[in-house]
């Protein structure tokens, strides 16, 4: 470590008082770090990076005469020292440890400056305000369907629905249940929904909220509420579902607030389904029953509106789980979306676009059919599916 005190730097520049106006004073002068008692340590050890050599360095000529500035030669890290000079010693060592020291104050400054903006709290107006850093966000598919003629939303509750259902065709999948594969134990319902034309990110999802010992003891009858959100969480709307003992009826609610219903009509053998927007009926689904797993959804003149289709996943998928896969149908895409494998996707012909508060509650129409007649009515692996009441 070099300890230069204000005495021993006067000494210096007095003893060097023969080298007057020449660069060596000058430079022997920016060394005291008393001259900037901030930066002095920075200061001396780069100065002496560009110091001229006093030793191994002749700065005369033979006649005494000084070289040109370009002729004099530069050195870092060398000595300041002669023969019989009084000036104190500089070596290549205590260099080397003031830039060592020089080098863990800036690190020990940068750890400190790291640490302190990870816990900033900034302020304003008097309020203290804790930074979040931002959430990355889910890019959401564009909609197969434009938003145009029935399908532009006319108040602020289809609004919010519009990202979901303004779309050709929406593939629903249910969600394995370990518990009740495994141990017969009714879990609550989970689905994923995607877009059909654009497979790679779901669009939404729906998740049921219920009571457990309700779900154990009434299975299928069980009153529950499902949450149908888009990707990042956000609730678009609500599907209720109370307690039933001879038919069904599921609602379809936005904010708390009712906009349809689907009532189940008792039948022996055959699944029909009443549809209501209000108080206003628009549209029926009347399935043979049995081994038909197509539910066509036809207005008061028997055209079709729109199709719910369960599909196939395979035996083990069938016999041994719930895991129901379900595509609704509501009509054809826009030519910007029949892209890749969309291309080949079968469309339906129907007369009308269904509006989006319609969508709704044909989307709630899906819910209650898997719960109806393609939910586990048994446990610990004993698959039963129910084709009549």
């Amino acid at each position: 470590m070099l300890h230069l005190s204000r005495r021993s730097v006067s000494s210096l520049l007095r003893s060097s008082s023969h080298l007057r106006c020449d660069p060596l004073a000058a430079a022997i002068s920016c060394f005291s770090p008393f001259s900037d008692p901030d930066g002095g340590i920075r200061n001396l050890h780069s100065q002496a990076k560009n110091a001229i050599l006093w030793r191994n360095s002749s700065l005369c000529s033979s006649k005494g005469s000084f070289f040109e500035p370009e002729q004099v030669s530069f050195s870092g890290f060398r000595c300041f020292s002669g023969g019989n000079d009084t000036f104190p010693r500089l070596d290549r060592d205590s260099l080397a440890q003031l830039w060592i020291l020089d080098q863990k104050k800036l690190k020990a400054m940068e750890k400190r400056y790291s640490k302190a903006s990870k816990n900033r709290n900034y302020r304003g107006n008097g309020v203290e305000n804790d930074y979040e850093p931002a959430k990355p966000t889910l890019q959401q598919p564009p909609v197969s369907q434009s938003m145009s003629g029935l399908l532009k939303p006319k108040t602020s509750e289809e609004v919010k629905l519009s990202t979901l259902l303004a779309r050709s065709n929406l593939l629903i999948t249910r969600d394995i249940e370990w518990a009740n594969l495994v141990l017969g134990i009714e879990q609550e319902n989970r689905y994923i929904v995607v877009d059909v034309c654009y497979p790679e990110t779901p669009v939404g999802s729906i998740r049921e909220q219920s009571n457990v010992i309700a779900r154990q003891l009434l299975r299928t009858r069980r009153p529950f509420v499902a949450t149908i959100t888009d990707p990042l969480g956000n609730e678009l709307f609500r599907v209720r579902r109370p307690f039933w003992w001879i038919t069904s009826s599921i609602y379809a609610e936005i904010d708390g607030k009712e906009i349809g219903v689907v009532h189940r009509r008792w039948h022996l053998w055959r699944r029909i389904y009443d549809l209501y927007l209000g108080n206003n009926q628009f549209a029926v689904v009347e399935n043979p029953g049995f081994w038909n797993w197509t539910f066509t959804v036809k207005d008061a003149d028997g055209e079709v509106l729109a199709q719910i289709d369960r599909d196939w996943r395979g035996f083990g998928f069938e016999i041994f789980t719930d895991a129901g896969q379900y595509v609704i149908r509501f009509g054809e895409a826009d030519d910007a979306a029949k892209t890749g494998p969309a291309a080949n996707v079968e469309e339906l012909e129907v007369k009308r676009p269904l509006d989006l508060s319609e969508r709704a509650v044909a989307l709630a129409l899906a819910i209650s059919l898997d719960n109806d007649y393609f939910s586990r009515h048994g446990g610990l692996g004993i698959p039963f599916m129910a084709v009549g009441e």
